[in-house]
């Protein structure tokens, strides 16, 4: 699969089998995504691999709060603006729009959105996660270094014949996360990624894109 061919084939994929991810795929993956970019090569990104026994005792801590209505976690980052603007606003919007009008969930069916979104803390049924950790002391340059690792992961995942879904969900639930991990006190949960093999019925159209135009200018003259 050459380059061109994973990022168009990359999308956040939320129905998997039960498939294993082979150990050492994910070891090979992972050891070449460590040739992603870093400012002064910091290497800021903090990964933490699960699997078997680990991930299902997360997923079970997950579902045990959610049946009990328990609160998230107290953020450790914004994740979105309070008031996002135009266009970010609408581009929000038409993703939920056809995420959730994909499931055949309206707008106005709040309840059925959450079951959906639930799914979340089962990783999509996925086999393996990833949950990957930065040093709270660090700074947004950094946060865009582990999003330049995350990418990488990604692709190399797709070469590997492998889907993923990022989730920024489970900072929500860090300190369930932290249970089975137990990352060092001065780490901040990022998000985690669900990693495994696509569904075969459960393929859906990529979520649209702005159109170049939008957000590239050419100076060139």
């Amino acid at each position: 699969m050459d380059v061109y061919e994973a990022v168009a084939s990359r999308r956040s994929v939320r129905r998997f089998t039960d498939r294993p991810v082979p150990r050492e795929v994910l070891e090979r993956v992972l050891s070449t995504a460590a040739w992603a970019p870093s400012g002064s090569n910091l290497q800021p990104w903090h990964a933490y691999v699960l699997t078997g026994g680990p991930l299902d005792a997360v997923k079970k801590r997950a579902g045990a709060r959610l049946a009990a209505g328990d609160p998230w976690d107290e953020p450790e980052y914004e994740q979105y603006p309070a008031h996002l603007k135009s266009p970010y606003r609408e581009r929000r919007s038409a993703f939920g729009e056809q995420r959730y009008g994909g499931l055949g969930i309206p707008r106005a069916d709040v309840e059925a959105r959450q079951r959906a979104a639930s799914a979340n803390w089962d990783c999509f049924g996925a086999p393996a996660a990833m949950f990957c950790y930065i040093d709270r002391d660090l700074g947004r340059p950094q946060w865009s270094d582990v999003g330049m690792f995350l990418q990488t992961v990604m692709l190399l995942l797709r070469a590997e014949g492998l889907h993923s879904c990022t989730q920024m969900a489970w900072a929500k639930f860090h300190r369930t996360v932290a249970e089975t991990v137990a990352p060092p006190r001065d780490l901040t949960l990022f998000c985690g990624m669900s990693i495994g093999y696509e569904r075969p019925e459960a393929h859906t159209t990529r979520t649209g894109r702005a159109p170049v135009r939008e957000t590239v200018t050419f100076v060139d003259r």
